[in-house]
């Protein structure tokens, strides 16, 4: 059978146009011939996530990245993926974008949720980011870098604060004092010596001091115990039984019990006493000096002559002067 012109220019054609659109495909990583399901994921900056990287579920293969383009304004990205149909998730999985090793590269994971409504082809899921290595180091190292910056910057401060004080008189005045703690260290220096010296002359003495300080210590213990065996704890017990009663007697006077107490608390009855004393040397007095006011005797019926009280006699002109 002979084909015609036309026909195999039909062929070659319908060919061409096959052959271009299966290679387009294959650029852009999506088979002509499946039955993957598409879904949606958002993401402020995909970090140099690339088409055709693999997309994964519990660290298994399951889709790959179709096409990543620019969804707004803002400069939010739209990744497009697929997956294929052998594994069910719901709709609230979440698709994670992670370092797939230190150097760099970005990969994509499905955490897959399985108590909502199945995910269908179409949707959009949810996303996160996990931190990769560089951006936790720099998170962990930016506050270390700032305090180490703070630090500089303070330590230059110093710096010029200090430059600022230590003029040439300050200078100088810090090297007579290195210069006097020098010389106070060689002396001290010296005193070492000398006395280390001493020390070493006299160590016998030394020695013997010690010893007798030992035997005294001894016989204060053996005095302490002499002490103890002779009762000195009762005997102190006694005391202070003593004191105590000594005590509540003090305390008795001081409040006004008893006589003792009222003597010495009652003023009244002080100047009751101290007038009575008064009264009682001025009773003493004017007996002496007219007993004939107290006494009368008479002697056959003579008259009794009265008694003068000498010129020279004090307690007749303190007694005169009272009656005045």
């Amino acid at each position: 059978m002979k084909l015609s012109r036309e026909l195999k220019t039909g062929i070659i054609v319908i060919g061409g146009i096959l052959l271009f659109i299966m290679g387009f495909s294959y650029l852009k990583s999506t088979p002509i011939f499946d039955n993957s399901k598409t879904f949606y994921a958002i993401y402020p900056n995909v970090g140099g996530l690339q088409s055709g990287t693999t997309v994964s579920i519990n660290g298994f293969s399951v889709g790959k990245v179709n096409d990543i383009k620019f969804l707004d304004e803002k400069g939010n990205l739209l990744v497009t993926f697929t997956v294929g149909n052998d594994f069910k998730f719901s709709k609230g999985s979440t698709v994670e974008l992670y370092d797939t090793g230190i150097i760099g590269g970005k990969g994509l994971q499905i955490k897959p949720v399985f108590d909502q409504v199945e995910a269908q082809s179409g949707d959009t899921l949810r996303t996160e980011t996990r931190p990769g290595i560089t951006d936790l180091a720099q998170q962990k190292l930016n506050p270390l870098v700032r305090k180490v910056e703070s630090a500089i910057s303070g330590a230059d401060s110093v710096l010029v604060n200090v430059n600022s004080v230590l003029d040439e008189k300050t200078k100088k005045e810090l090297k007579e004092v290195i210069g006097g703690l020098n010389v106070l260290i060689s002396n001290l220096n010296n005193t070492a010596l000398s006395l280390n010296t001493v020390l070493g002359n006299n160590k016998e003495k030394l020695d013997s001091s010690i010893e007798n300080f030992e035997k005294l210590t001894a016989n204060f213990a053996k005095l302490s115990d002499s002490l103890n065996s002779a009762g000195l704890g009762r005997t102190l017990a006694s005391l202070e039984s003593t004191m105590a009663s000594l005590d509540k007697v003090t305390e008795k006077i001081e409040n006004g019990d008893g006589t003792l107490g009222l003597l010495m608390n009652d003023k009244e009855m002080y100047t009751n006493l101290n007038n009575a004393s008064r009264e009682l040397d001025l009773l003493l007095q004017d007996f002496r000096l007219n007993p004939k006011r107290y006494v009368n005797v008479s002697v056959f019926g003579k008259k009794q002559k009265e008694y003068e009280v000498p010129e020279d006699d004090p307690a007749a002109s303190s007694i005169e002067n009272k009656e005045d």
